[in-house]
Formats: structure tokens, C-alpha cells, sequence
């Protein structure tokens, strides 16, 4: 192939005395040997071939001694058995300067400020200059300097911040004719000097009442604001009456603590803490603390102890809400991110006094924990409870089923009860209500008033649902008697309920009421039947017997004649028409 087109061809000094040109080496020509291209670079106004030696790696370069001439016309030629071709740069060397890289940066500083030196070889060339630093935080700046330099050359960066570490380094361009930056130096890792703290600590507290007066324990951390400016910081706690102005206590920490307790009696005080450096201290952060009785009086004539709201969480967090009060200048939210430690690790944040509302996040939150939220006003840095708020950043099902502690079985219904259940902060979630699940043991179930659900194994269950959560006793209806039922009672949350899995089994009795039914209907009418059968005989042989008696008969109506105990008719008595003796003995007797 014929060669390309030497492209990106430029020509520039460092010096003015020598001329580098450069241009792109082109696709491969698939020639070898002899065949390879052949450069050569002429210069169009003496023309005369230009004494140079052309080197090509990723680009081809040729250098060579200019002397005093300072317009220039250059052209390169490429050529191989196939082709040629050619460009050209037309320049003023003292257009084309690119310098060298300045060298030996070194740098004075204060607090807030560093001054940069250093040197360049370039003699007898104005250069204008450019610093990058490199802030702490990765950010990369640019300063121009606003000096022209010939042989040495500084520079004054400031509005720093105090002991801070940053990145410098400088490179300068021709300052009447600029064409292109020199390379880098060498950077420079340069520390700005100590100065007090600045910005105030952001503190917090925790009051327990006890004998003789109170526990505070105090908290304290670095605020957005607050910079340590030193290699080491401790901390400093005071406290005193604000009634008697007695004399004042207090006690330093170390960088590594963030809290103390100490204990004051039932008076006012005002607690300050202040951090220090190796050059002095941060402005105080204030908390008062109001008198015991103060306190106690507030709670007596003020509201209500504030009630506990349920709050949700979501993907990123728990959301708390206030009701904004005007004479309040900010509002602080505290809770805890591992509650079932003692003691817990206290966190709490700071809000302005138009801010009602915040989305409370950490890493420490977890499904299935519930966490309390304190919401203070506070006004000239005394603080007073507003709202308190309980939620959990994901609800999962209860940790256990309630137990049924007592069972009331009658021939049609069933009461459960489950008075020892908690719906306290040990479950999982706030816990809504209860599902009683009951069926016979060998059907389907369909009880009047109850909602059917179906298990995996598509057996149906009747579900009754109790939506109080400290309802802890129910019972079913509409049962039948002397039948096997198998039962489960479920509490569920806002992150639903357990699988069912373990059944009670009960066995309904017999209807009492059935079995004196049955003895009215068997029983009585047995009887009834007896004493009509005991009757009739009687009626019988009293009205129309098969053989009348004679002790029985009108006739027999007269003065008695006894012979032992039955009556006897004399023949004296009546006169008969016909006398017929039955019995001899008889007869013979009478």
C-alpha cells in the first residue's frame, strides 16, 4: 500500500534553539526491507534539506539545530515504491515554545495558606503558570498564577482549610505566545498548620431520676460544621448552678470517648463541652438542665405525658412526623439503634425550627425490631418531650403463636382464651389482631358467620378474625355436638402471620337438652301407655266385667249379711222367678 498522509504534523522548541517535530506514523504499509517509507523533512524558505534524524515508534519525531532563524516552513515527505505524500507547518519559533517541567516545588504555609516555589530551566522565557491542588476529598482545583516569571517562580493558594493535607503540583506555558502547558512536576504533598476548633460539638442527654437528685449521662459528636483543625482533640465537660453561682466542676476526655455520666442534685444547671486542639478551644455547646421541682411542675400543669404513636418504616428508613409549635428555635429526635442493649447506643439528630417531618435512617436498622422515637423541642437549649413515636423498619410475622390457656367446651360452641400473650415491643411487629382457625376433623368447614380458607393440601378452614389485639378470648358458635374439631389460634402483624402447622383437637359433648328430649318422647308416653293399659282393665272389669259380681250389684243394695267378708242375699229378701243353683256345695251351703 501506498503510505498515508503524515497527520497531527507540528513542529515546537523548549529552548529556542532547537526544533522538535512530530507527526503520526499511519497504517502499516505491509512493505519490508528497502520498501519501508522513507522520510524527509525540507524547509521551503532556505531551501534546504533539514539535518535530522526521523525516529517512529507510536509517532515519528525529528529534531534538529535552528540557530537563529525564527520563521520556518517545513514539509515532510513520506515515500515508498507505491506513493508519496507530504505536509506542511509554517511557524515563528517564538510562537511554538513548550516548555520544561518545572522542578525542586517545595512550599511554605500557615494555617489557611501555602506558598509554592520552585524553578525552571527555561531561561530567558516569560512563562505564566498553573497550580492544581487536590483536596482532601479527591476535588481537584485550578489556580493561574497571576505573575509572569523569568527564572524562579512561587505561587499563594488560599482560603485553606487548617491542619489539612493536600496535593500540589505546577505547570507553566509561554506567557505572551502561549501554545501548549510543559509537562507536570513532580507533586508535592504539603500539610497546612494548626488553628483552633472551629464550629461548635453537637450535644445530647439522658436524665434518670434518683435518690437525692439525678443521673445525666451527656453525649457528644463532631457536627457537620465542626472541624477538629489539629493532629490531636480532647474534650472538656463543665457544669454548675445556675441559682447560686457556685463554683463550677469539670473533667476532660480523650478523642476516643463520646460520652460521661455525671450527677447533679435537683437544682438548674447549665453543662457545657468544649473541644480542644493543641491551640485552644471550640466555642462552648450548651444544654440546661431545669430544676427537678421545675420539671415535675411542668409536667403537673403542662400536657399530658404524650401519648405513643405507631410509625411506619419503608425501603430507606422509618418516617417521623410533629406537630410544628412556633416558640421552639430547633427539634431533636433521639432513639436508639440497638434497643435491646443496655445500655443502648443513643443516636439523635437536629432539625430547624421549620423542618416538622424527617426520614430517620442507619445501617443498624433491621426488620422485625422495634424502635422508640423521642421528639424534643427545645428553645435558648432547653429541651421539652413533644411527641414520642414506636415503629419498625420492616414488620415480619409474630416470633410465636398464642398459647390457648383455657378451653370452655359446651355441646355448640367453644371459648379460647389467650390472656398471657404479649403485643408488646418483644414481638416482631405491631401486632394487629387474631385469626381462630377451626374445622371437623374429617370434612371441609362451613360454619355460619366464619370466612373459609384454604390450606395447601386444599382442606378449608373457618377463619374468624378479632381485629383488637388485646382481645384475648372468643368464641366460636354453631358447632356440632359429640364431633371431633381440630383448632389453631394465630395472631398476625403488619408483616402477616406463621404458617399453620400444629393443631388443639377437641371433642364436643352431647346435647343434655337432646337426651331429655328423648326421655319426654320414649319415656312418658311408655308410661302413659302403662296407666291407659291399667286403666282400661280396670274400666273393664268395673263397667261391663265378663262375669258380674255380686258385690257389685244394685241388688245387692240392702241391709247387709255378711258371711266373712262377702255379702249374701237371703232368699227371705226377694222373691225370685227362677232360682238356678250352679253348685251343689254351694246350695247346700246356703
Amino acid at each position: 500500500e501506498p503510505p498515508d498522509t503524515p497527520n497531527d504534523f507540528s513542529c515546537q522548541t523548549q529552548d529556542m534553539r532547537t526544533v522538535t517535530c512530530t507527526w503520526s506514523k499511519g497504517e502499516d504499509t505491509y512493505l519490508y526491507g528497502h520498501n519501508l517509507p522513507k522520510y524527509t523533512l525540507f524547509e521551503e524558505l532556505s531551501k534546504k534539506m533539514v539535518p535530522c534524524t526521523v525516529s517512529c515508534s507510536e509517532q515519528c519525531s525529528c529534531s534538529w539545530d535552528i540557530g537563529q532563524q525564527r520563521f520556518c516552513n517545513i514539509t515532510v515527505t513520506v515515500e515508498n515504491p507505491l506513493g508519496k505524500k507530504t505536509a506542511s507547518d509554517v511557524f515563528n519559533i517564538t510562537h511554538r515554545i513548550y516548555p520544561t517541567a518545572p522542578f525542586q516545588l517545595w512550599g511554605k504555609c500557615t494555617d489557611t495558606e501555602i506558598t509554592l516555589y520552585w524553578n525552571h530551566r527555561n531561561k530567558g522565557i516569560e512563562l505564566f503558570c498553573q497550580t492544581e491542588v487536590v483536596q482532601p476529598d479527591g476535588k481537584v482545583e485550578l489556580h493561574n498564577s497571576s505573575d509572569t516569571h523569568l527564572h524562579s517562580a512561587s505561587m499563594t493558594l488560599g482560603g485553606l482549610q487548617p491542619y489539612t493535607e493536600y496535593t500540589v503540583r505546577v505547570h507553566c506555558g509561554a506567557a505572551k505566545h502561549f501554545w501548549r502547558w510543559s509537562e507536570w512536576s513532580e507533586a508535592q504533598t504539603i500539610r497546612t498548620k494548626e488553628s483552633t476548633p472551629s464550629g461548635e460539638l453537637d450535644i445530647w442527654r439522658e436524665i434518670t431520676p434518683v435518690l437525692g437528685g439525678r443521673n445525666v449521662t451527656l453525649f457528644w459528636k463532631q457536627a457537620d460544621s465542626f472541624r477538629a483543625n489539629g493532629r490531636s482533640i480532647s474534650y472538656e465537660v463543665t457544669w454548675e448552678k445556675l441559682e447560686d453561682g457556685s463554683k463550677s466542676e469539670s473533667i476532660s476526655f480523650s478523642s476516643v470517648y463520646n460520652r460521661t455520666r455525671i450527677f447533679i442534685d435537683n437544682h438548674s444547671y447549665r453543662i457545657t463541652v468544649k473541644a480542644k486542639n493543641n491551640v485552644n478551644y471550640s466555642l462552648p455547646s450548651v444544654l440546661i438542665i431545669p430544676r427537678a421541682t421545675e420539671a415535675l411542675l411542668c409536667s403537673f400543669l403542662g400536657p399530658e405525658e404524650p401519648k405513643e404513636e405507631q410509625v411506619n418504616g419503608t425501603d430507606d428508613g422509618i418516617f417521623i412526623s410533629w406537630e410544628p409549635r412556633h416558640m421552639y428555635d430547633s427539634y431533636i429526635i433521639d432513639w436508639c439503634n440497638f434497643p435491646r442493649l443496655q445500655p443502648c447506643d443513643l443516636q439523635w439528630k437536629r432539625f430547624g425550627p421549620n423542618v416538622s417531618s424527617a426520614l430517620i435512617s442507619s445501617a443498624a436498622f433491621v426488620p422485625g425490631v422495634r424502635y422508640n422515637f423521642h421528639v424534643y423541642g427545645s428553645v435558648a437549649n432547653r429541651a421539652s418531650l413533644l411527641e414520642k413515636k414506636t415503629g419498625y423498619f420492616r414488620e415480619l410475622p409474630p416470633v410465636f403463636d398464642p398459647v390457648v390457656e383455657k378451653i370452655d367446651l359446651t355441646f355448640n360452641a367453644v371459648t379460647l382464651s389467650w390472656d398471657s400473650y404479649p403485643t408488646n415491643e418483644s414481638q416482631s411487629g405491631f401486632v394487629r389482631g387474631y385469626h381462630v382457625y377451626l374445622s371437623p376433623l374429617q370434612e371441609d368447614c362451613s360454619l355460619e358467620g366464619s370466612k373459609k380458607h384454604v390450606l395447601q393440601d386444599d382442606s378449608v378452614l373457618c377463619k374468624y378474625t378479632i381485629e383488637n389485639p388485646e382481645e384475648k378470648r372468643y368464641t366460636v358458635k354453631h358447632l356440632l355436638s359429640n364431633t371431633k374439631y381440630k383448632l389453631v389460634v394465630k395472631a398476625y402483624t403488619g408483616g402477616g402471620e406463621t404458617p399453620i402447622v400444629n393443631f388443639i383437637y377437641i371433642d364436643t359433648p352431647l346435647n343434655s337438652n337432646m337426651l331429655y328430649l328423648l326421655a319426654l318422647l320414649v319415656i312418658v308416653p311408655s308410661l302413659v301407655a302403662a296407666l291407659c293399659c291399667w286403666k282400661m282393665k280396670w274400666m273393664k272389669e268395673c263397667c261391663c266385667p265378663i262375669i258380674p259380681s255380686p258385690n257389685k250389684s244394685k241388688v245387692l243394695s240392702f241391709k247387709e249379711f255378711k258371711i266373712g267378708s262377702e255379702k249374701v242375699l237371703k232368699i227371705s229378701d226377694c222373691i225370685p222367678d227362677m232360682l238356678t243353683m250352679d253348685n251343689k256345695a254351694e246350695a247346700q251351703k246356703l
